[in-house]
Protein backbone atom coordinates (compact mmCIF):
# COMPACT_ATOMS: atom_id res chain seq x y z
CA UNK A 1 0.00 0.00 0.00
CA UNK A 2 1.48 3.22 -1.37
CA UNK A 3 2.48 5.66 1.98
CA UNK A 4 0.84 9.13 2.03
CA UNK A 5 3.90 11.31 0.81
CA UNK A 6 2.06 14.07 2.57
CA UNK A 7 2.03 13.09 5.47
CA UNK A 8 5.67 13.05 5.62
CA UNK A 9 7.81 15.67 6.83
CA UNK A 10 8.94 18.61 4.08
CA UNK A 11 12.74 17.51 5.38
CA UNK A 12 12.53 14.22 4.28
CA UNK A 13 10.64 14.96 1.55
CA UNK A 14 13.45 17.24 0.02
CA UNK A 15 16.39 14.28 0.94
CA UNK A 16 16.28 11.47 -1.65
CA UNK A 17 17.54 8.49 -1.23
CA UNK A 18 20.41 7.76 -3.46
CA UNK A 19 21.08 4.97 -6.00
CA UNK A 20 24.28 4.07 -7.37
CA UNK A 21 23.97 2.58 -10.17
CA UNK A 22 21.00 2.10 -12.76
CA UNK A 23 21.01 -1.38 -13.89
CA UNK A 24 18.01 -3.55 -13.07
CA UNK A 25 18.65 -3.80 -8.81
CA UNK A 26 19.25 0.05 -8.79
CA UNK A 27 16.19 0.77 -11.01
CA UNK A 28 14.10 -1.65 -9.25
CA UNK A 29 14.32 -0.16 -6.21
CA UNK A 30 13.74 2.93 -7.49
CA UNK A 31 10.19 2.26 -8.74
CA UNK A 32 9.20 0.82 -5.52
CA UNK A 33 10.20 3.63 -3.83
CA UNK A 34 8.00 5.99 -6.03
CA UNK A 35 5.34 3.80 -5.45
CA UNK A 36 5.56 4.22 -1.85
CA UNK A 37 5.94 8.09 -2.54
CA UNK A 38 9.80 8.00 -1.94
CA UNK A 39 11.83 10.08 -3.97
CA UNK A 40 15.42 8.52 -5.34
CA UNK A 41 17.99 9.80 -7.24
CA UNK A 42 19.66 7.39 -9.25
CA UNK A 43 23.26 8.42 -10.28
CA UNK A 44 24.72 5.74 -13.00
CA UNK A 45 28.40 6.61 -14.59
CA UNK A 46 27.22 5.44 -17.83
CA UNK A 47 25.53 7.16 -20.69
CA UNK A 48 22.25 5.26 -20.04
CA UNK A 49 21.00 2.74 -18.02
CA UNK A 50 20.78 -1.13 -17.43
CA UNK A 51 24.49 -1.93 -16.62
CA UNK A 52 25.04 -5.18 -18.03
CA UNK A 53 21.46 -4.88 -19.78
CA UNK A 54 22.12 -3.14 -22.53
CA UNK A 55 21.66 -2.83 -26.47
CA UNK A 56 23.43 -1.09 -29.19
CA UNK A 57 22.46 -0.59 -32.65
CA UNK A 58 24.57 -1.12 -34.92
CA UNK A 59 24.08 -0.74 -39.03
CA UNK A 60 20.58 -1.37 -38.29
CA UNK A 61 20.95 -4.44 -35.62
CA UNK A 62 20.56 -4.73 -32.38
CA UNK A 63 23.07 -6.25 -30.37
CA UNK A 64 22.59 -6.80 -26.92
CA UNK A 65 26.30 -6.93 -24.89
CA UNK A 66 26.35 -10.35 -24.42
CA UNK A 67 23.75 -13.25 -25.33
CA UNK A 68 21.22 -12.90 -23.32
CA UNK A 69 17.48 -13.90 -22.69
CA UNK A 70 14.68 -13.34 -20.70
CA UNK A 71 13.20 -15.96 -18.69
CA UNK A 72 8.80 -15.06 -18.25
CA UNK A 73 8.41 -17.31 -15.33
CA UNK A 74 11.49 -15.14 -13.24
CA UNK A 75 8.80 -13.67 -10.34
CA UNK A 76 10.16 -10.80 -9.74
CA UNK A 77 9.85 -10.19 -13.45
CA UNK A 78 6.09 -11.24 -13.17
CA UNK A 79 5.60 -8.90 -10.13
CA UNK A 80 6.90 -5.61 -11.71
CA UNK A 81 7.22 -5.51 -14.95
CA UNK A 82 4.80 -5.17 -18.10
CA UNK A 83 5.13 -8.05 -20.23
CA UNK A 84 3.05 -7.27 -23.56
CA UNK A 85 4.64 -3.31 -24.03
CA UNK A 86 8.35 -5.49 -24.23
CA UNK A 87 6.77 -7.54 -27.22
CA UNK A 88 8.21 -10.59 -26.33
CA UNK A 89 9.55 -13.07 -28.65
CA UNK A 90 10.51 -16.68 -27.59
CA UNK A 91 12.67 -19.17 -28.48
CA UNK A 92 11.57 -22.74 -28.67
CA UNK A 93 11.95 -24.79 -25.57
CA UNK A 94 14.54 -27.28 -26.60
CA UNK A 95 18.03 -27.22 -28.42
CA UNK A 96 20.05 -28.14 -30.93
CA UNK A 97 22.77 -30.23 -30.06
CA UNK A 98 26.22 -30.08 -32.22
CA UNK A 99 29.16 -33.05 -31.60
CA UNK A 100 31.85 -34.35 -33.41
CA UNK A 101 30.51 -37.65 -33.85
CA UNK A 102 28.08 -39.09 -36.00
CA UNK A 103 24.98 -37.70 -36.27
CA UNK A 104 25.95 -34.60 -36.38
CA UNK A 105 23.22 -32.75 -35.21
CA UNK A 106 21.01 -33.66 -31.72
CA UNK A 107 17.46 -32.78 -30.74
CA UNK A 108 16.39 -32.59 -27.62
CA UNK A 109 12.74 -30.83 -27.36
CA UNK A 110 10.31 -30.09 -24.23
CA UNK A 111 7.40 -32.07 -25.16
CA UNK A 112 5.52 -29.79 -22.17
CA UNK A 113 5.25 -26.81 -24.60
CA UNK A 114 5.65 -29.34 -27.58
CA UNK A 115 3.56 -31.90 -27.31
CA UNK A 116 3.64 -33.63 -30.93
CA UNK A 117 7.43 -33.60 -30.06
CA UNK A 118 7.25 -35.81 -27.33
CA UNK A 119 8.16 -39.30 -28.93
CA UNK A 120 10.88 -37.43 -30.99
CA UNK A 121 12.26 -36.60 -27.69
CA UNK A 122 11.91 -40.08 -26.00
CA UNK A 123 14.01 -41.82 -28.83
CA UNK A 124 16.51 -38.59 -28.69
CA UNK A 125 20.51 -40.18 -28.98
CA UNK A 126 21.23 -37.00 -26.59
CA UNK A 127 20.62 -39.34 -23.52
CA UNK A 128 18.83 -42.54 -22.51
CA UNK A 129 15.73 -43.51 -22.11
CA UNK A 130 15.95 -43.14 -18.43
CA UNK A 131 17.57 -40.28 -18.40
CA UNK A 132 14.18 -38.34 -20.52
CA UNK A 133 12.23 -40.07 -17.12
CA UNK A 134 14.94 -38.51 -14.66
CA UNK A 135 13.89 -35.07 -16.51
CA UNK A 136 10.43 -35.51 -15.74
CA UNK A 137 11.59 -36.38 -12.11
CA UNK A 138 13.63 -33.72 -11.97
CA UNK A 139 10.71 -31.08 -13.36
CA UNK A 140 8.56 -32.50 -10.51
CA UNK A 141 11.04 -31.87 -7.82
CA UNK A 142 12.12 -28.72 -8.48
CA UNK A 143 8.07 -27.76 -9.17
CA UNK A 144 7.15 -29.03 -5.59
CA UNK A 145 9.33 -26.80 -3.32
CA UNK A 146 8.14 -23.05 -2.85
CA UNK A 147 11.01 -21.12 -4.19
CA UNK A 148 12.22 -19.70 -0.60
CA UNK A 149 12.14 -23.77 0.30
CA UNK A 150 14.16 -24.52 -2.94
CA UNK A 151 16.97 -21.93 -2.09
CA UNK A 152 17.02 -23.16 1.46
CA UNK A 153 18.15 -26.96 0.72
CA UNK A 154 21.97 -28.10 1.80
CA UNK A 155 23.63 -27.25 -1.55
CA UNK A 156 26.14 -29.44 -3.52
CA UNK A 157 27.42 -28.34 -6.93
CA UNK A 158 25.43 -29.03 -9.87
CA UNK A 159 27.25 -31.77 -11.38
CA UNK A 160 26.71 -33.82 -7.96
CA UNK A 161 22.84 -33.49 -7.88
CA UNK A 162 23.00 -34.29 -11.84
CA UNK A 163 24.80 -37.42 -10.32
CA UNK A 164 22.86 -38.04 -7.62
CA UNK A 165 19.70 -38.37 -9.48
CA UNK A 166 21.32 -40.68 -11.62
CA UNK A 167 21.84 -39.21 -15.32
CA UNK A 168 24.36 -40.55 -17.61
CA UNK A 169 27.44 -39.17 -18.67
CA UNK A 170 26.01 -39.55 -21.86
CA UNK A 171 23.26 -37.05 -21.23
CA UNK A 172 25.02 -34.44 -19.06
CA UNK A 173 27.92 -34.27 -21.53
CA UNK A 174 25.46 -34.05 -24.68
CA UNK A 175 22.91 -31.61 -22.77
CA UNK A 176 23.45 -30.50 -19.37
CA UNK A 177 27.20 -29.35 -19.27
CA UNK A 178 26.47 -27.29 -22.67
CA UNK A 179 23.11 -25.81 -21.68
CA UNK A 180 23.61 -24.48 -18.41
CA UNK A 181 26.99 -24.26 -19.10
CA UNK A 182 25.59 -21.68 -21.13
CA UNK A 183 23.43 -19.83 -18.20
CA UNK A 184 26.16 -20.18 -15.72
CA UNK A 185 29.27 -19.09 -17.82
CA UNK A 186 31.52 -21.89 -16.34
CA UNK A 187 31.33 -25.74 -17.60
CA UNK A 188 32.91 -27.24 -14.52
CA UNK A 189 28.99 -27.53 -13.31
CA UNK A 190 30.08 -26.10 -9.66
CA UNK A 191 27.28 -23.81 -9.74
CA UNK A 192 25.32 -24.36 -6.67
CA UNK A 193 22.53 -27.15 -7.55
CA UNK A 194 20.08 -24.85 -5.55
CA UNK A 195 20.67 -22.09 -8.67
CA UNK A 196 20.46 -25.04 -10.97
CA UNK A 197 16.71 -26.35 -9.94
CA UNK A 198 16.12 -22.91 -9.68
CA UNK A 199 16.71 -22.28 -13.41
CA UNK A 200 15.54 -25.82 -14.81
CA UNK A 201 12.30 -24.38 -12.90
CA UNK A 202 12.68 -21.22 -15.03
CA UNK A 203 13.00 -22.14 -18.03
CA UNK A 204 10.01 -25.25 -18.17
CA UNK A 205 7.64 -22.77 -16.57
CA UNK A 206 7.76 -20.29 -18.82
CA UNK A 207 9.52 -18.47 -21.83
CA UNK A 208 13.14 -18.36 -22.82
CA UNK A 209 12.30 -14.71 -24.82
CA UNK A 210 14.02 -11.33 -25.89
CA UNK A 211 12.26 -7.98 -26.67
CA UNK A 212 11.81 -7.07 -29.95
CA UNK A 213 13.93 -3.21 -29.03
CA UNK A 214 16.44 -5.07 -27.89
CA UNK A 215 17.12 -6.63 -23.97
CA UNK A 216 17.88 -2.80 -22.94
CA UNK A 217 13.90 -2.86 -23.52
CA UNK A 218 13.71 -4.01 -20.24
CA UNK A 219 15.37 -1.61 -17.44
CA UNK A 220 14.40 1.28 -20.29
CA UNK A 221 10.98 0.45 -19.20
CA UNK A 222 11.87 1.01 -15.54
CA UNK A 223 13.21 4.11 -16.15
CA UNK A 224 10.05 5.35 -17.96
CA UNK A 225 8.24 4.87 -14.89
CA UNK A 226 10.40 7.31 -13.02
CA UNK A 227 10.18 11.06 -13.07
CA UNK A 228 12.20 13.56 -14.83
CA UNK A 229 15.15 14.09 -13.31
CA UNK A 230 15.46 11.02 -11.15
CA UNK A 231 18.50 9.50 -13.29
CA UNK A 232 21.80 11.47 -13.17
CA UNK A 233 23.85 9.50 -16.45
CA UNK A 234 27.49 10.39 -16.82
CA UNK A 235 27.50 11.03 -13.47
CA UNK A 236 30.49 8.32 -11.70
CA UNK A 237 30.85 8.47 -7.99
CA UNK A 238 34.10 8.58 -6.46
CA UNK A 239 33.24 7.65 -2.84
CA UNK A 240 30.43 6.78 -0.17
CA UNK A 241 30.98 7.88 3.32
CA UNK A 242 27.56 7.10 5.30
CA UNK A 243 24.98 9.35 4.15
CA UNK A 244 27.56 11.58 1.71
CA UNK A 245 27.88 10.37 -1.87
CA UNK A 246 31.18 12.13 -3.51
CA UNK A 247 31.15 12.36 -7.33
CA UNK A 248 34.63 12.75 -9.54
CA UNK A 249 32.91 16.24 -10.39
CA UNK A 250 33.49 17.50 -6.85
CA UNK A 251 30.09 17.71 -5.98
CA UNK A 252 29.12 16.22 -2.87
CA UNK A 253 25.80 15.12 -2.22
CA UNK A 254 23.78 13.83 1.05
CA UNK A 255 21.16 11.27 0.66
CA UNK A 256 18.15 9.89 3.37
CA UNK A 257 19.89 6.89 2.97
CA UNK A 258 22.18 5.41 0.04
CA UNK A 259 22.04 2.40 -2.06
CA UNK A 260 25.30 0.77 -3.85
CA UNK A 261 23.73 -0.71 -6.74
CA UNK A 262 26.85 -1.99 -8.32
CA UNK A 263 28.54 -4.90 -9.00
CA UNK A 264 30.64 -6.24 -5.95
CA UNK A 265 34.03 -4.53 -7.20
CA UNK A 266 32.95 -0.98 -7.80
CA UNK A 267 30.90 -1.23 -4.37
CA UNK A 268 34.29 -2.52 -2.76
CA UNK A 269 35.92 0.57 -4.56
CA UNK A 270 33.25 3.26 -3.03
CA UNK A 271 33.35 2.18 0.87
CA UNK A 272 37.35 1.25 0.69
CA UNK A 273 36.88 -2.38 1.10
CA UNK A 274 38.82 -5.14 -0.12
CA UNK A 275 38.30 -5.93 -3.90
CA UNK A 276 37.00 -9.41 -4.56
CA UNK A 277 38.99 -11.39 -6.69
CA UNK A 278 38.69 -12.23 -10.45
CA UNK A 279 37.68 -15.92 -9.27
CA UNK A 280 33.98 -14.03 -7.45
CA UNK A 281 33.17 -13.54 -11.19
CA UNK A 282 32.28 -15.72 -14.63
CA UNK A 283 32.91 -13.84 -17.94
CA UNK A 284 32.31 -14.35 -21.31
CA UNK A 285 32.68 -12.95 -24.60
CA UNK A 286 29.96 -12.71 -27.69
CA UNK A 287 30.45 -12.20 -31.44
CA UNK A 288 28.36 -11.05 -33.53
CA UNK A 289 28.21 -11.68 -37.28
CA UNK A 290 25.58 -10.43 -40.12
CA UNK A 291 24.87 -12.36 -43.08
CA UNK A 292 22.19 -11.85 -45.98
CA UNK A 293 19.40 -14.02 -45.48
CA UNK A 294 19.80 -15.37 -48.48
CA UNK A 295 22.83 -17.53 -47.83
CA UNK A 296 21.11 -18.23 -44.30
CA UNK A 297 18.76 -20.82 -45.18
CA UNK A 298 15.63 -21.57 -43.17
CA UNK A 299 17.22 -25.14 -42.51
CA UNK A 300 20.74 -23.42 -40.96
CA UNK A 301 18.41 -21.25 -38.92
CA UNK A 302 17.08 -24.58 -37.01
CA UNK A 303 14.04 -22.40 -36.81
CA UNK A 304 14.46 -20.59 -33.15
CA UNK A 305 16.30 -23.29 -31.12
CA UNK A 306 19.41 -22.37 -29.54
CA UNK A 307 22.27 -24.13 -30.84
CA UNK A 308 24.78 -26.11 -28.19
CA UNK A 309 28.70 -27.28 -29.12
CA UNK A 310 29.55 -30.34 -26.59
CA UNK A 311 33.23 -30.22 -27.40
CA UNK A 312 33.72 -27.18 -25.10
CA UNK A 313 37.06 -26.70 -25.81
CA UNK A 314 36.75 -24.83 -28.92
CA UNK A 315 35.82 -21.36 -29.88
CA UNK A 316 31.81 -21.95 -30.51
CA UNK A 317 30.04 -22.87 -27.00
CA UNK A 318 26.42 -21.30 -28.33
CA UNK A 319 25.29 -19.98 -31.38
CA UNK A 320 21.80 -17.65 -31.26
CA UNK A 321 20.18 -16.82 -34.87
CA UNK A 322 18.68 -14.34 -33.09
CA UNK A 323 16.82 -12.05 -35.70
CA UNK A 324 15.13 -16.07 -36.34
CA UNK A 325 13.61 -15.36 -32.93
CA UNK A 326 12.86 -11.64 -33.30
CA UNK A 327 12.73 -9.97 -36.78
CA UNK A 328 13.28 -6.92 -35.66
CA UNK A 329 17.11 -7.41 -34.48
CA UNK A 330 18.21 -7.08 -38.06
CA UNK A 331 17.74 -5.48 -41.16
CA UNK A 332 14.86 -6.64 -43.60
CA UNK A 333 17.33 -9.11 -45.87
CA UNK A 334 19.67 -9.60 -43.13
CA UNK A 335 20.40 -12.28 -40.59
CA UNK A 336 21.73 -11.55 -36.87
CA UNK A 337 23.91 -14.75 -35.45
CA UNK A 338 25.53 -14.52 -31.85
CA UNK A 339 28.28 -16.73 -30.92
CA UNK A 340 29.46 -17.09 -27.15
CA UNK A 341 32.22 -18.03 -26.00
CA UNK A 342 33.51 -18.94 -22.37
CA UNK A 343 36.83 -18.94 -20.38
CA UNK A 344 38.95 -16.31 -22.09
CA UNK A 345 41.95 -15.27 -20.21
CA UNK A 346 44.02 -14.15 -23.28
CA UNK A 347 41.04 -11.70 -25.20
CA UNK A 348 42.32 -11.31 -28.90
CA UNK A 349 39.31 -9.93 -31.20
CA UNK A 350 40.99 -10.94 -34.27
CA UNK A 351 41.96 -14.29 -33.33
CA UNK A 352 39.09 -15.33 -32.02
CA UNK A 353 36.77 -13.86 -34.88
CA UNK A 354 39.03 -16.44 -37.05
CA UNK A 355 38.93 -19.75 -34.87
CA UNK A 356 35.02 -19.13 -34.93
CA UNK A 357 34.81 -18.53 -38.53
CA UNK A 358 37.10 -21.77 -38.88
CA UNK A 359 34.84 -23.94 -36.57
CA UNK A 360 31.23 -23.01 -37.88
CA UNK A 361 32.31 -23.39 -41.63
CA UNK A 362 31.88 -27.23 -40.57
CA UNK A 363 28.38 -26.59 -38.62
CA UNK A 364 27.11 -24.27 -42.28
CA UNK A 365 29.83 -24.76 -44.96
CA UNK A 366 32.37 -22.61 -46.23
CA UNK A 367 30.56 -19.24 -46.58
CA UNK A 368 30.71 -18.46 -43.05
CA UNK A 369 34.18 -16.66 -44.43
CA UNK A 370 32.12 -14.06 -45.78
CA UNK A 371 29.50 -13.47 -42.53
CA UNK A 372 30.59 -9.74 -41.65
CA UNK A 373 31.69 -9.47 -37.83
CA UNK A 374 30.06 -6.74 -36.80
CA UNK A 375 31.24 -6.51 -33.23
CA UNK A 376 32.76 -8.51 -30.51
CA UNK A 377 31.81 -7.56 -26.33
CA UNK A 378 34.63 -9.29 -24.02
CA UNK A 379 32.56 -9.24 -20.59
CA UNK A 380 34.95 -9.74 -17.67
CA UNK A 381 32.74 -9.58 -15.20
CA UNK A 382 29.52 -11.37 -16.54
CA UNK A 383 27.61 -13.12 -13.74
CA UNK A 384 28.97 -13.22 -9.86
CA UNK A 385 29.87 -16.89 -9.50
CA UNK A 386 27.96 -18.76 -6.99
CA UNK A 387 29.50 -22.29 -5.74
CA UNK A 388 27.93 -24.27 -2.95
CA UNK A 389 29.90 -23.10 0.37
CA UNK A 390 28.47 -19.24 -1.05
CA UNK A 391 24.70 -20.68 -1.45
CA UNK A 392 24.67 -22.74 2.02
CA UNK A 393 26.16 -20.21 3.79
CA UNK A 394 24.57 -16.55 5.54
CA UNK A 395 27.79 -15.22 5.90
CA UNK A 396 29.42 -15.31 2.58
CA UNK A 397 26.15 -14.33 1.23
CA UNK A 398 25.92 -10.45 1.06
CA UNK A 399 23.60 -8.33 3.62
CA UNK A 400 21.41 -5.88 2.33
CA UNK A 401 22.42 -3.46 4.99
CA UNK A 402 25.76 -2.47 5.63
CA UNK A 403 25.50 0.14 8.25
CA UNK A 404 23.35 2.55 9.21
CA UNK A 405 21.54 4.37 5.97
CA UNK A 406 23.97 2.64 3.53
CA UNK A 407 22.31 -0.27 1.22
CA UNK A 408 23.43 -2.62 -1.28
CA UNK A 409 21.34 -4.85 -3.63
CA UNK A 410 22.09 -6.59 -7.28
CA UNK A 411 22.66 -9.97 -7.92
CA UNK A 412 25.93 -10.54 -6.07
CA UNK A 413 24.06 -10.30 -2.96
CA UNK A 414 21.71 -13.01 -3.14
CA UNK A 415 21.92 -15.56 -6.65
CA UNK A 416 22.84 -14.54 -10.34
CA UNK A 417 19.92 -13.99 -12.24
CA UNK A 418 17.71 -10.77 -13.00
CA UNK A 419 15.51 -11.93 -10.72
CA UNK A 420 18.13 -12.28 -8.00
CA UNK A 421 18.77 -8.53 -9.12
CA UNK A 422 15.32 -7.11 -9.04
CA UNK A 423 14.65 -9.33 -6.07
CA UNK A 424 17.30 -7.28 -3.89
CA UNK A 425 16.26 -3.76 -5.19
CA UNK A 426 12.53 -4.66 -3.93
CA UNK A 427 14.38 -5.75 -0.65
CA UNK A 428 16.15 -2.95 -0.15
CA UNK A 429 13.29 -0.30 -1.02
CA UNK A 430 10.97 -2.36 1.56
CA UNK A 431 13.43 -2.10 4.67
CA UNK A 432 14.11 1.82 3.75
CA UNK A 433 10.01 2.22 3.28
CA UNK A 434 9.66 0.43 6.69
CA UNK A 435 12.42 2.52 8.56
CA UNK A 436 10.24 5.78 7.46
Amino acid sequence: MPIDSSSQQSGQLDTPVIIIGAGMAGLTCAVYLKQAGINALVLEASDGVGGRVRTDVVDGFRLDRGFQIFLTAYPEAKRLLNYSSLNLHAFRSGALIHQQAEPTWLSLLNPVQEPLSVFQTLVSPVGTFGDKLRIVELLRRTQELPLYDLFRQTPITTLALLHEIGFSDQMIERFFRPFFGGVFLEDTLTTSSNFFEFCFRMFFLGDAAIPANGIEAIPNQLASWLGTGQIRLQTPVKQVSGHTVYLDSGETLTGRAVVLAVDAAQAARLTGRPAPPEQAFNHTTCTYFAVRSDQFTDEQAHKKLLLLNTHRSSAVHNVAVLSDVAPSYAPTGQTLVSVSTQRLIMFDEAELTRKIRAELSSWFGEGVHHWRHLRTYHIPHALPAYNPAQAGNDIVRQSLQLADGLYQCGDQTTYPSLNGAMQTGREVAERIIEGI
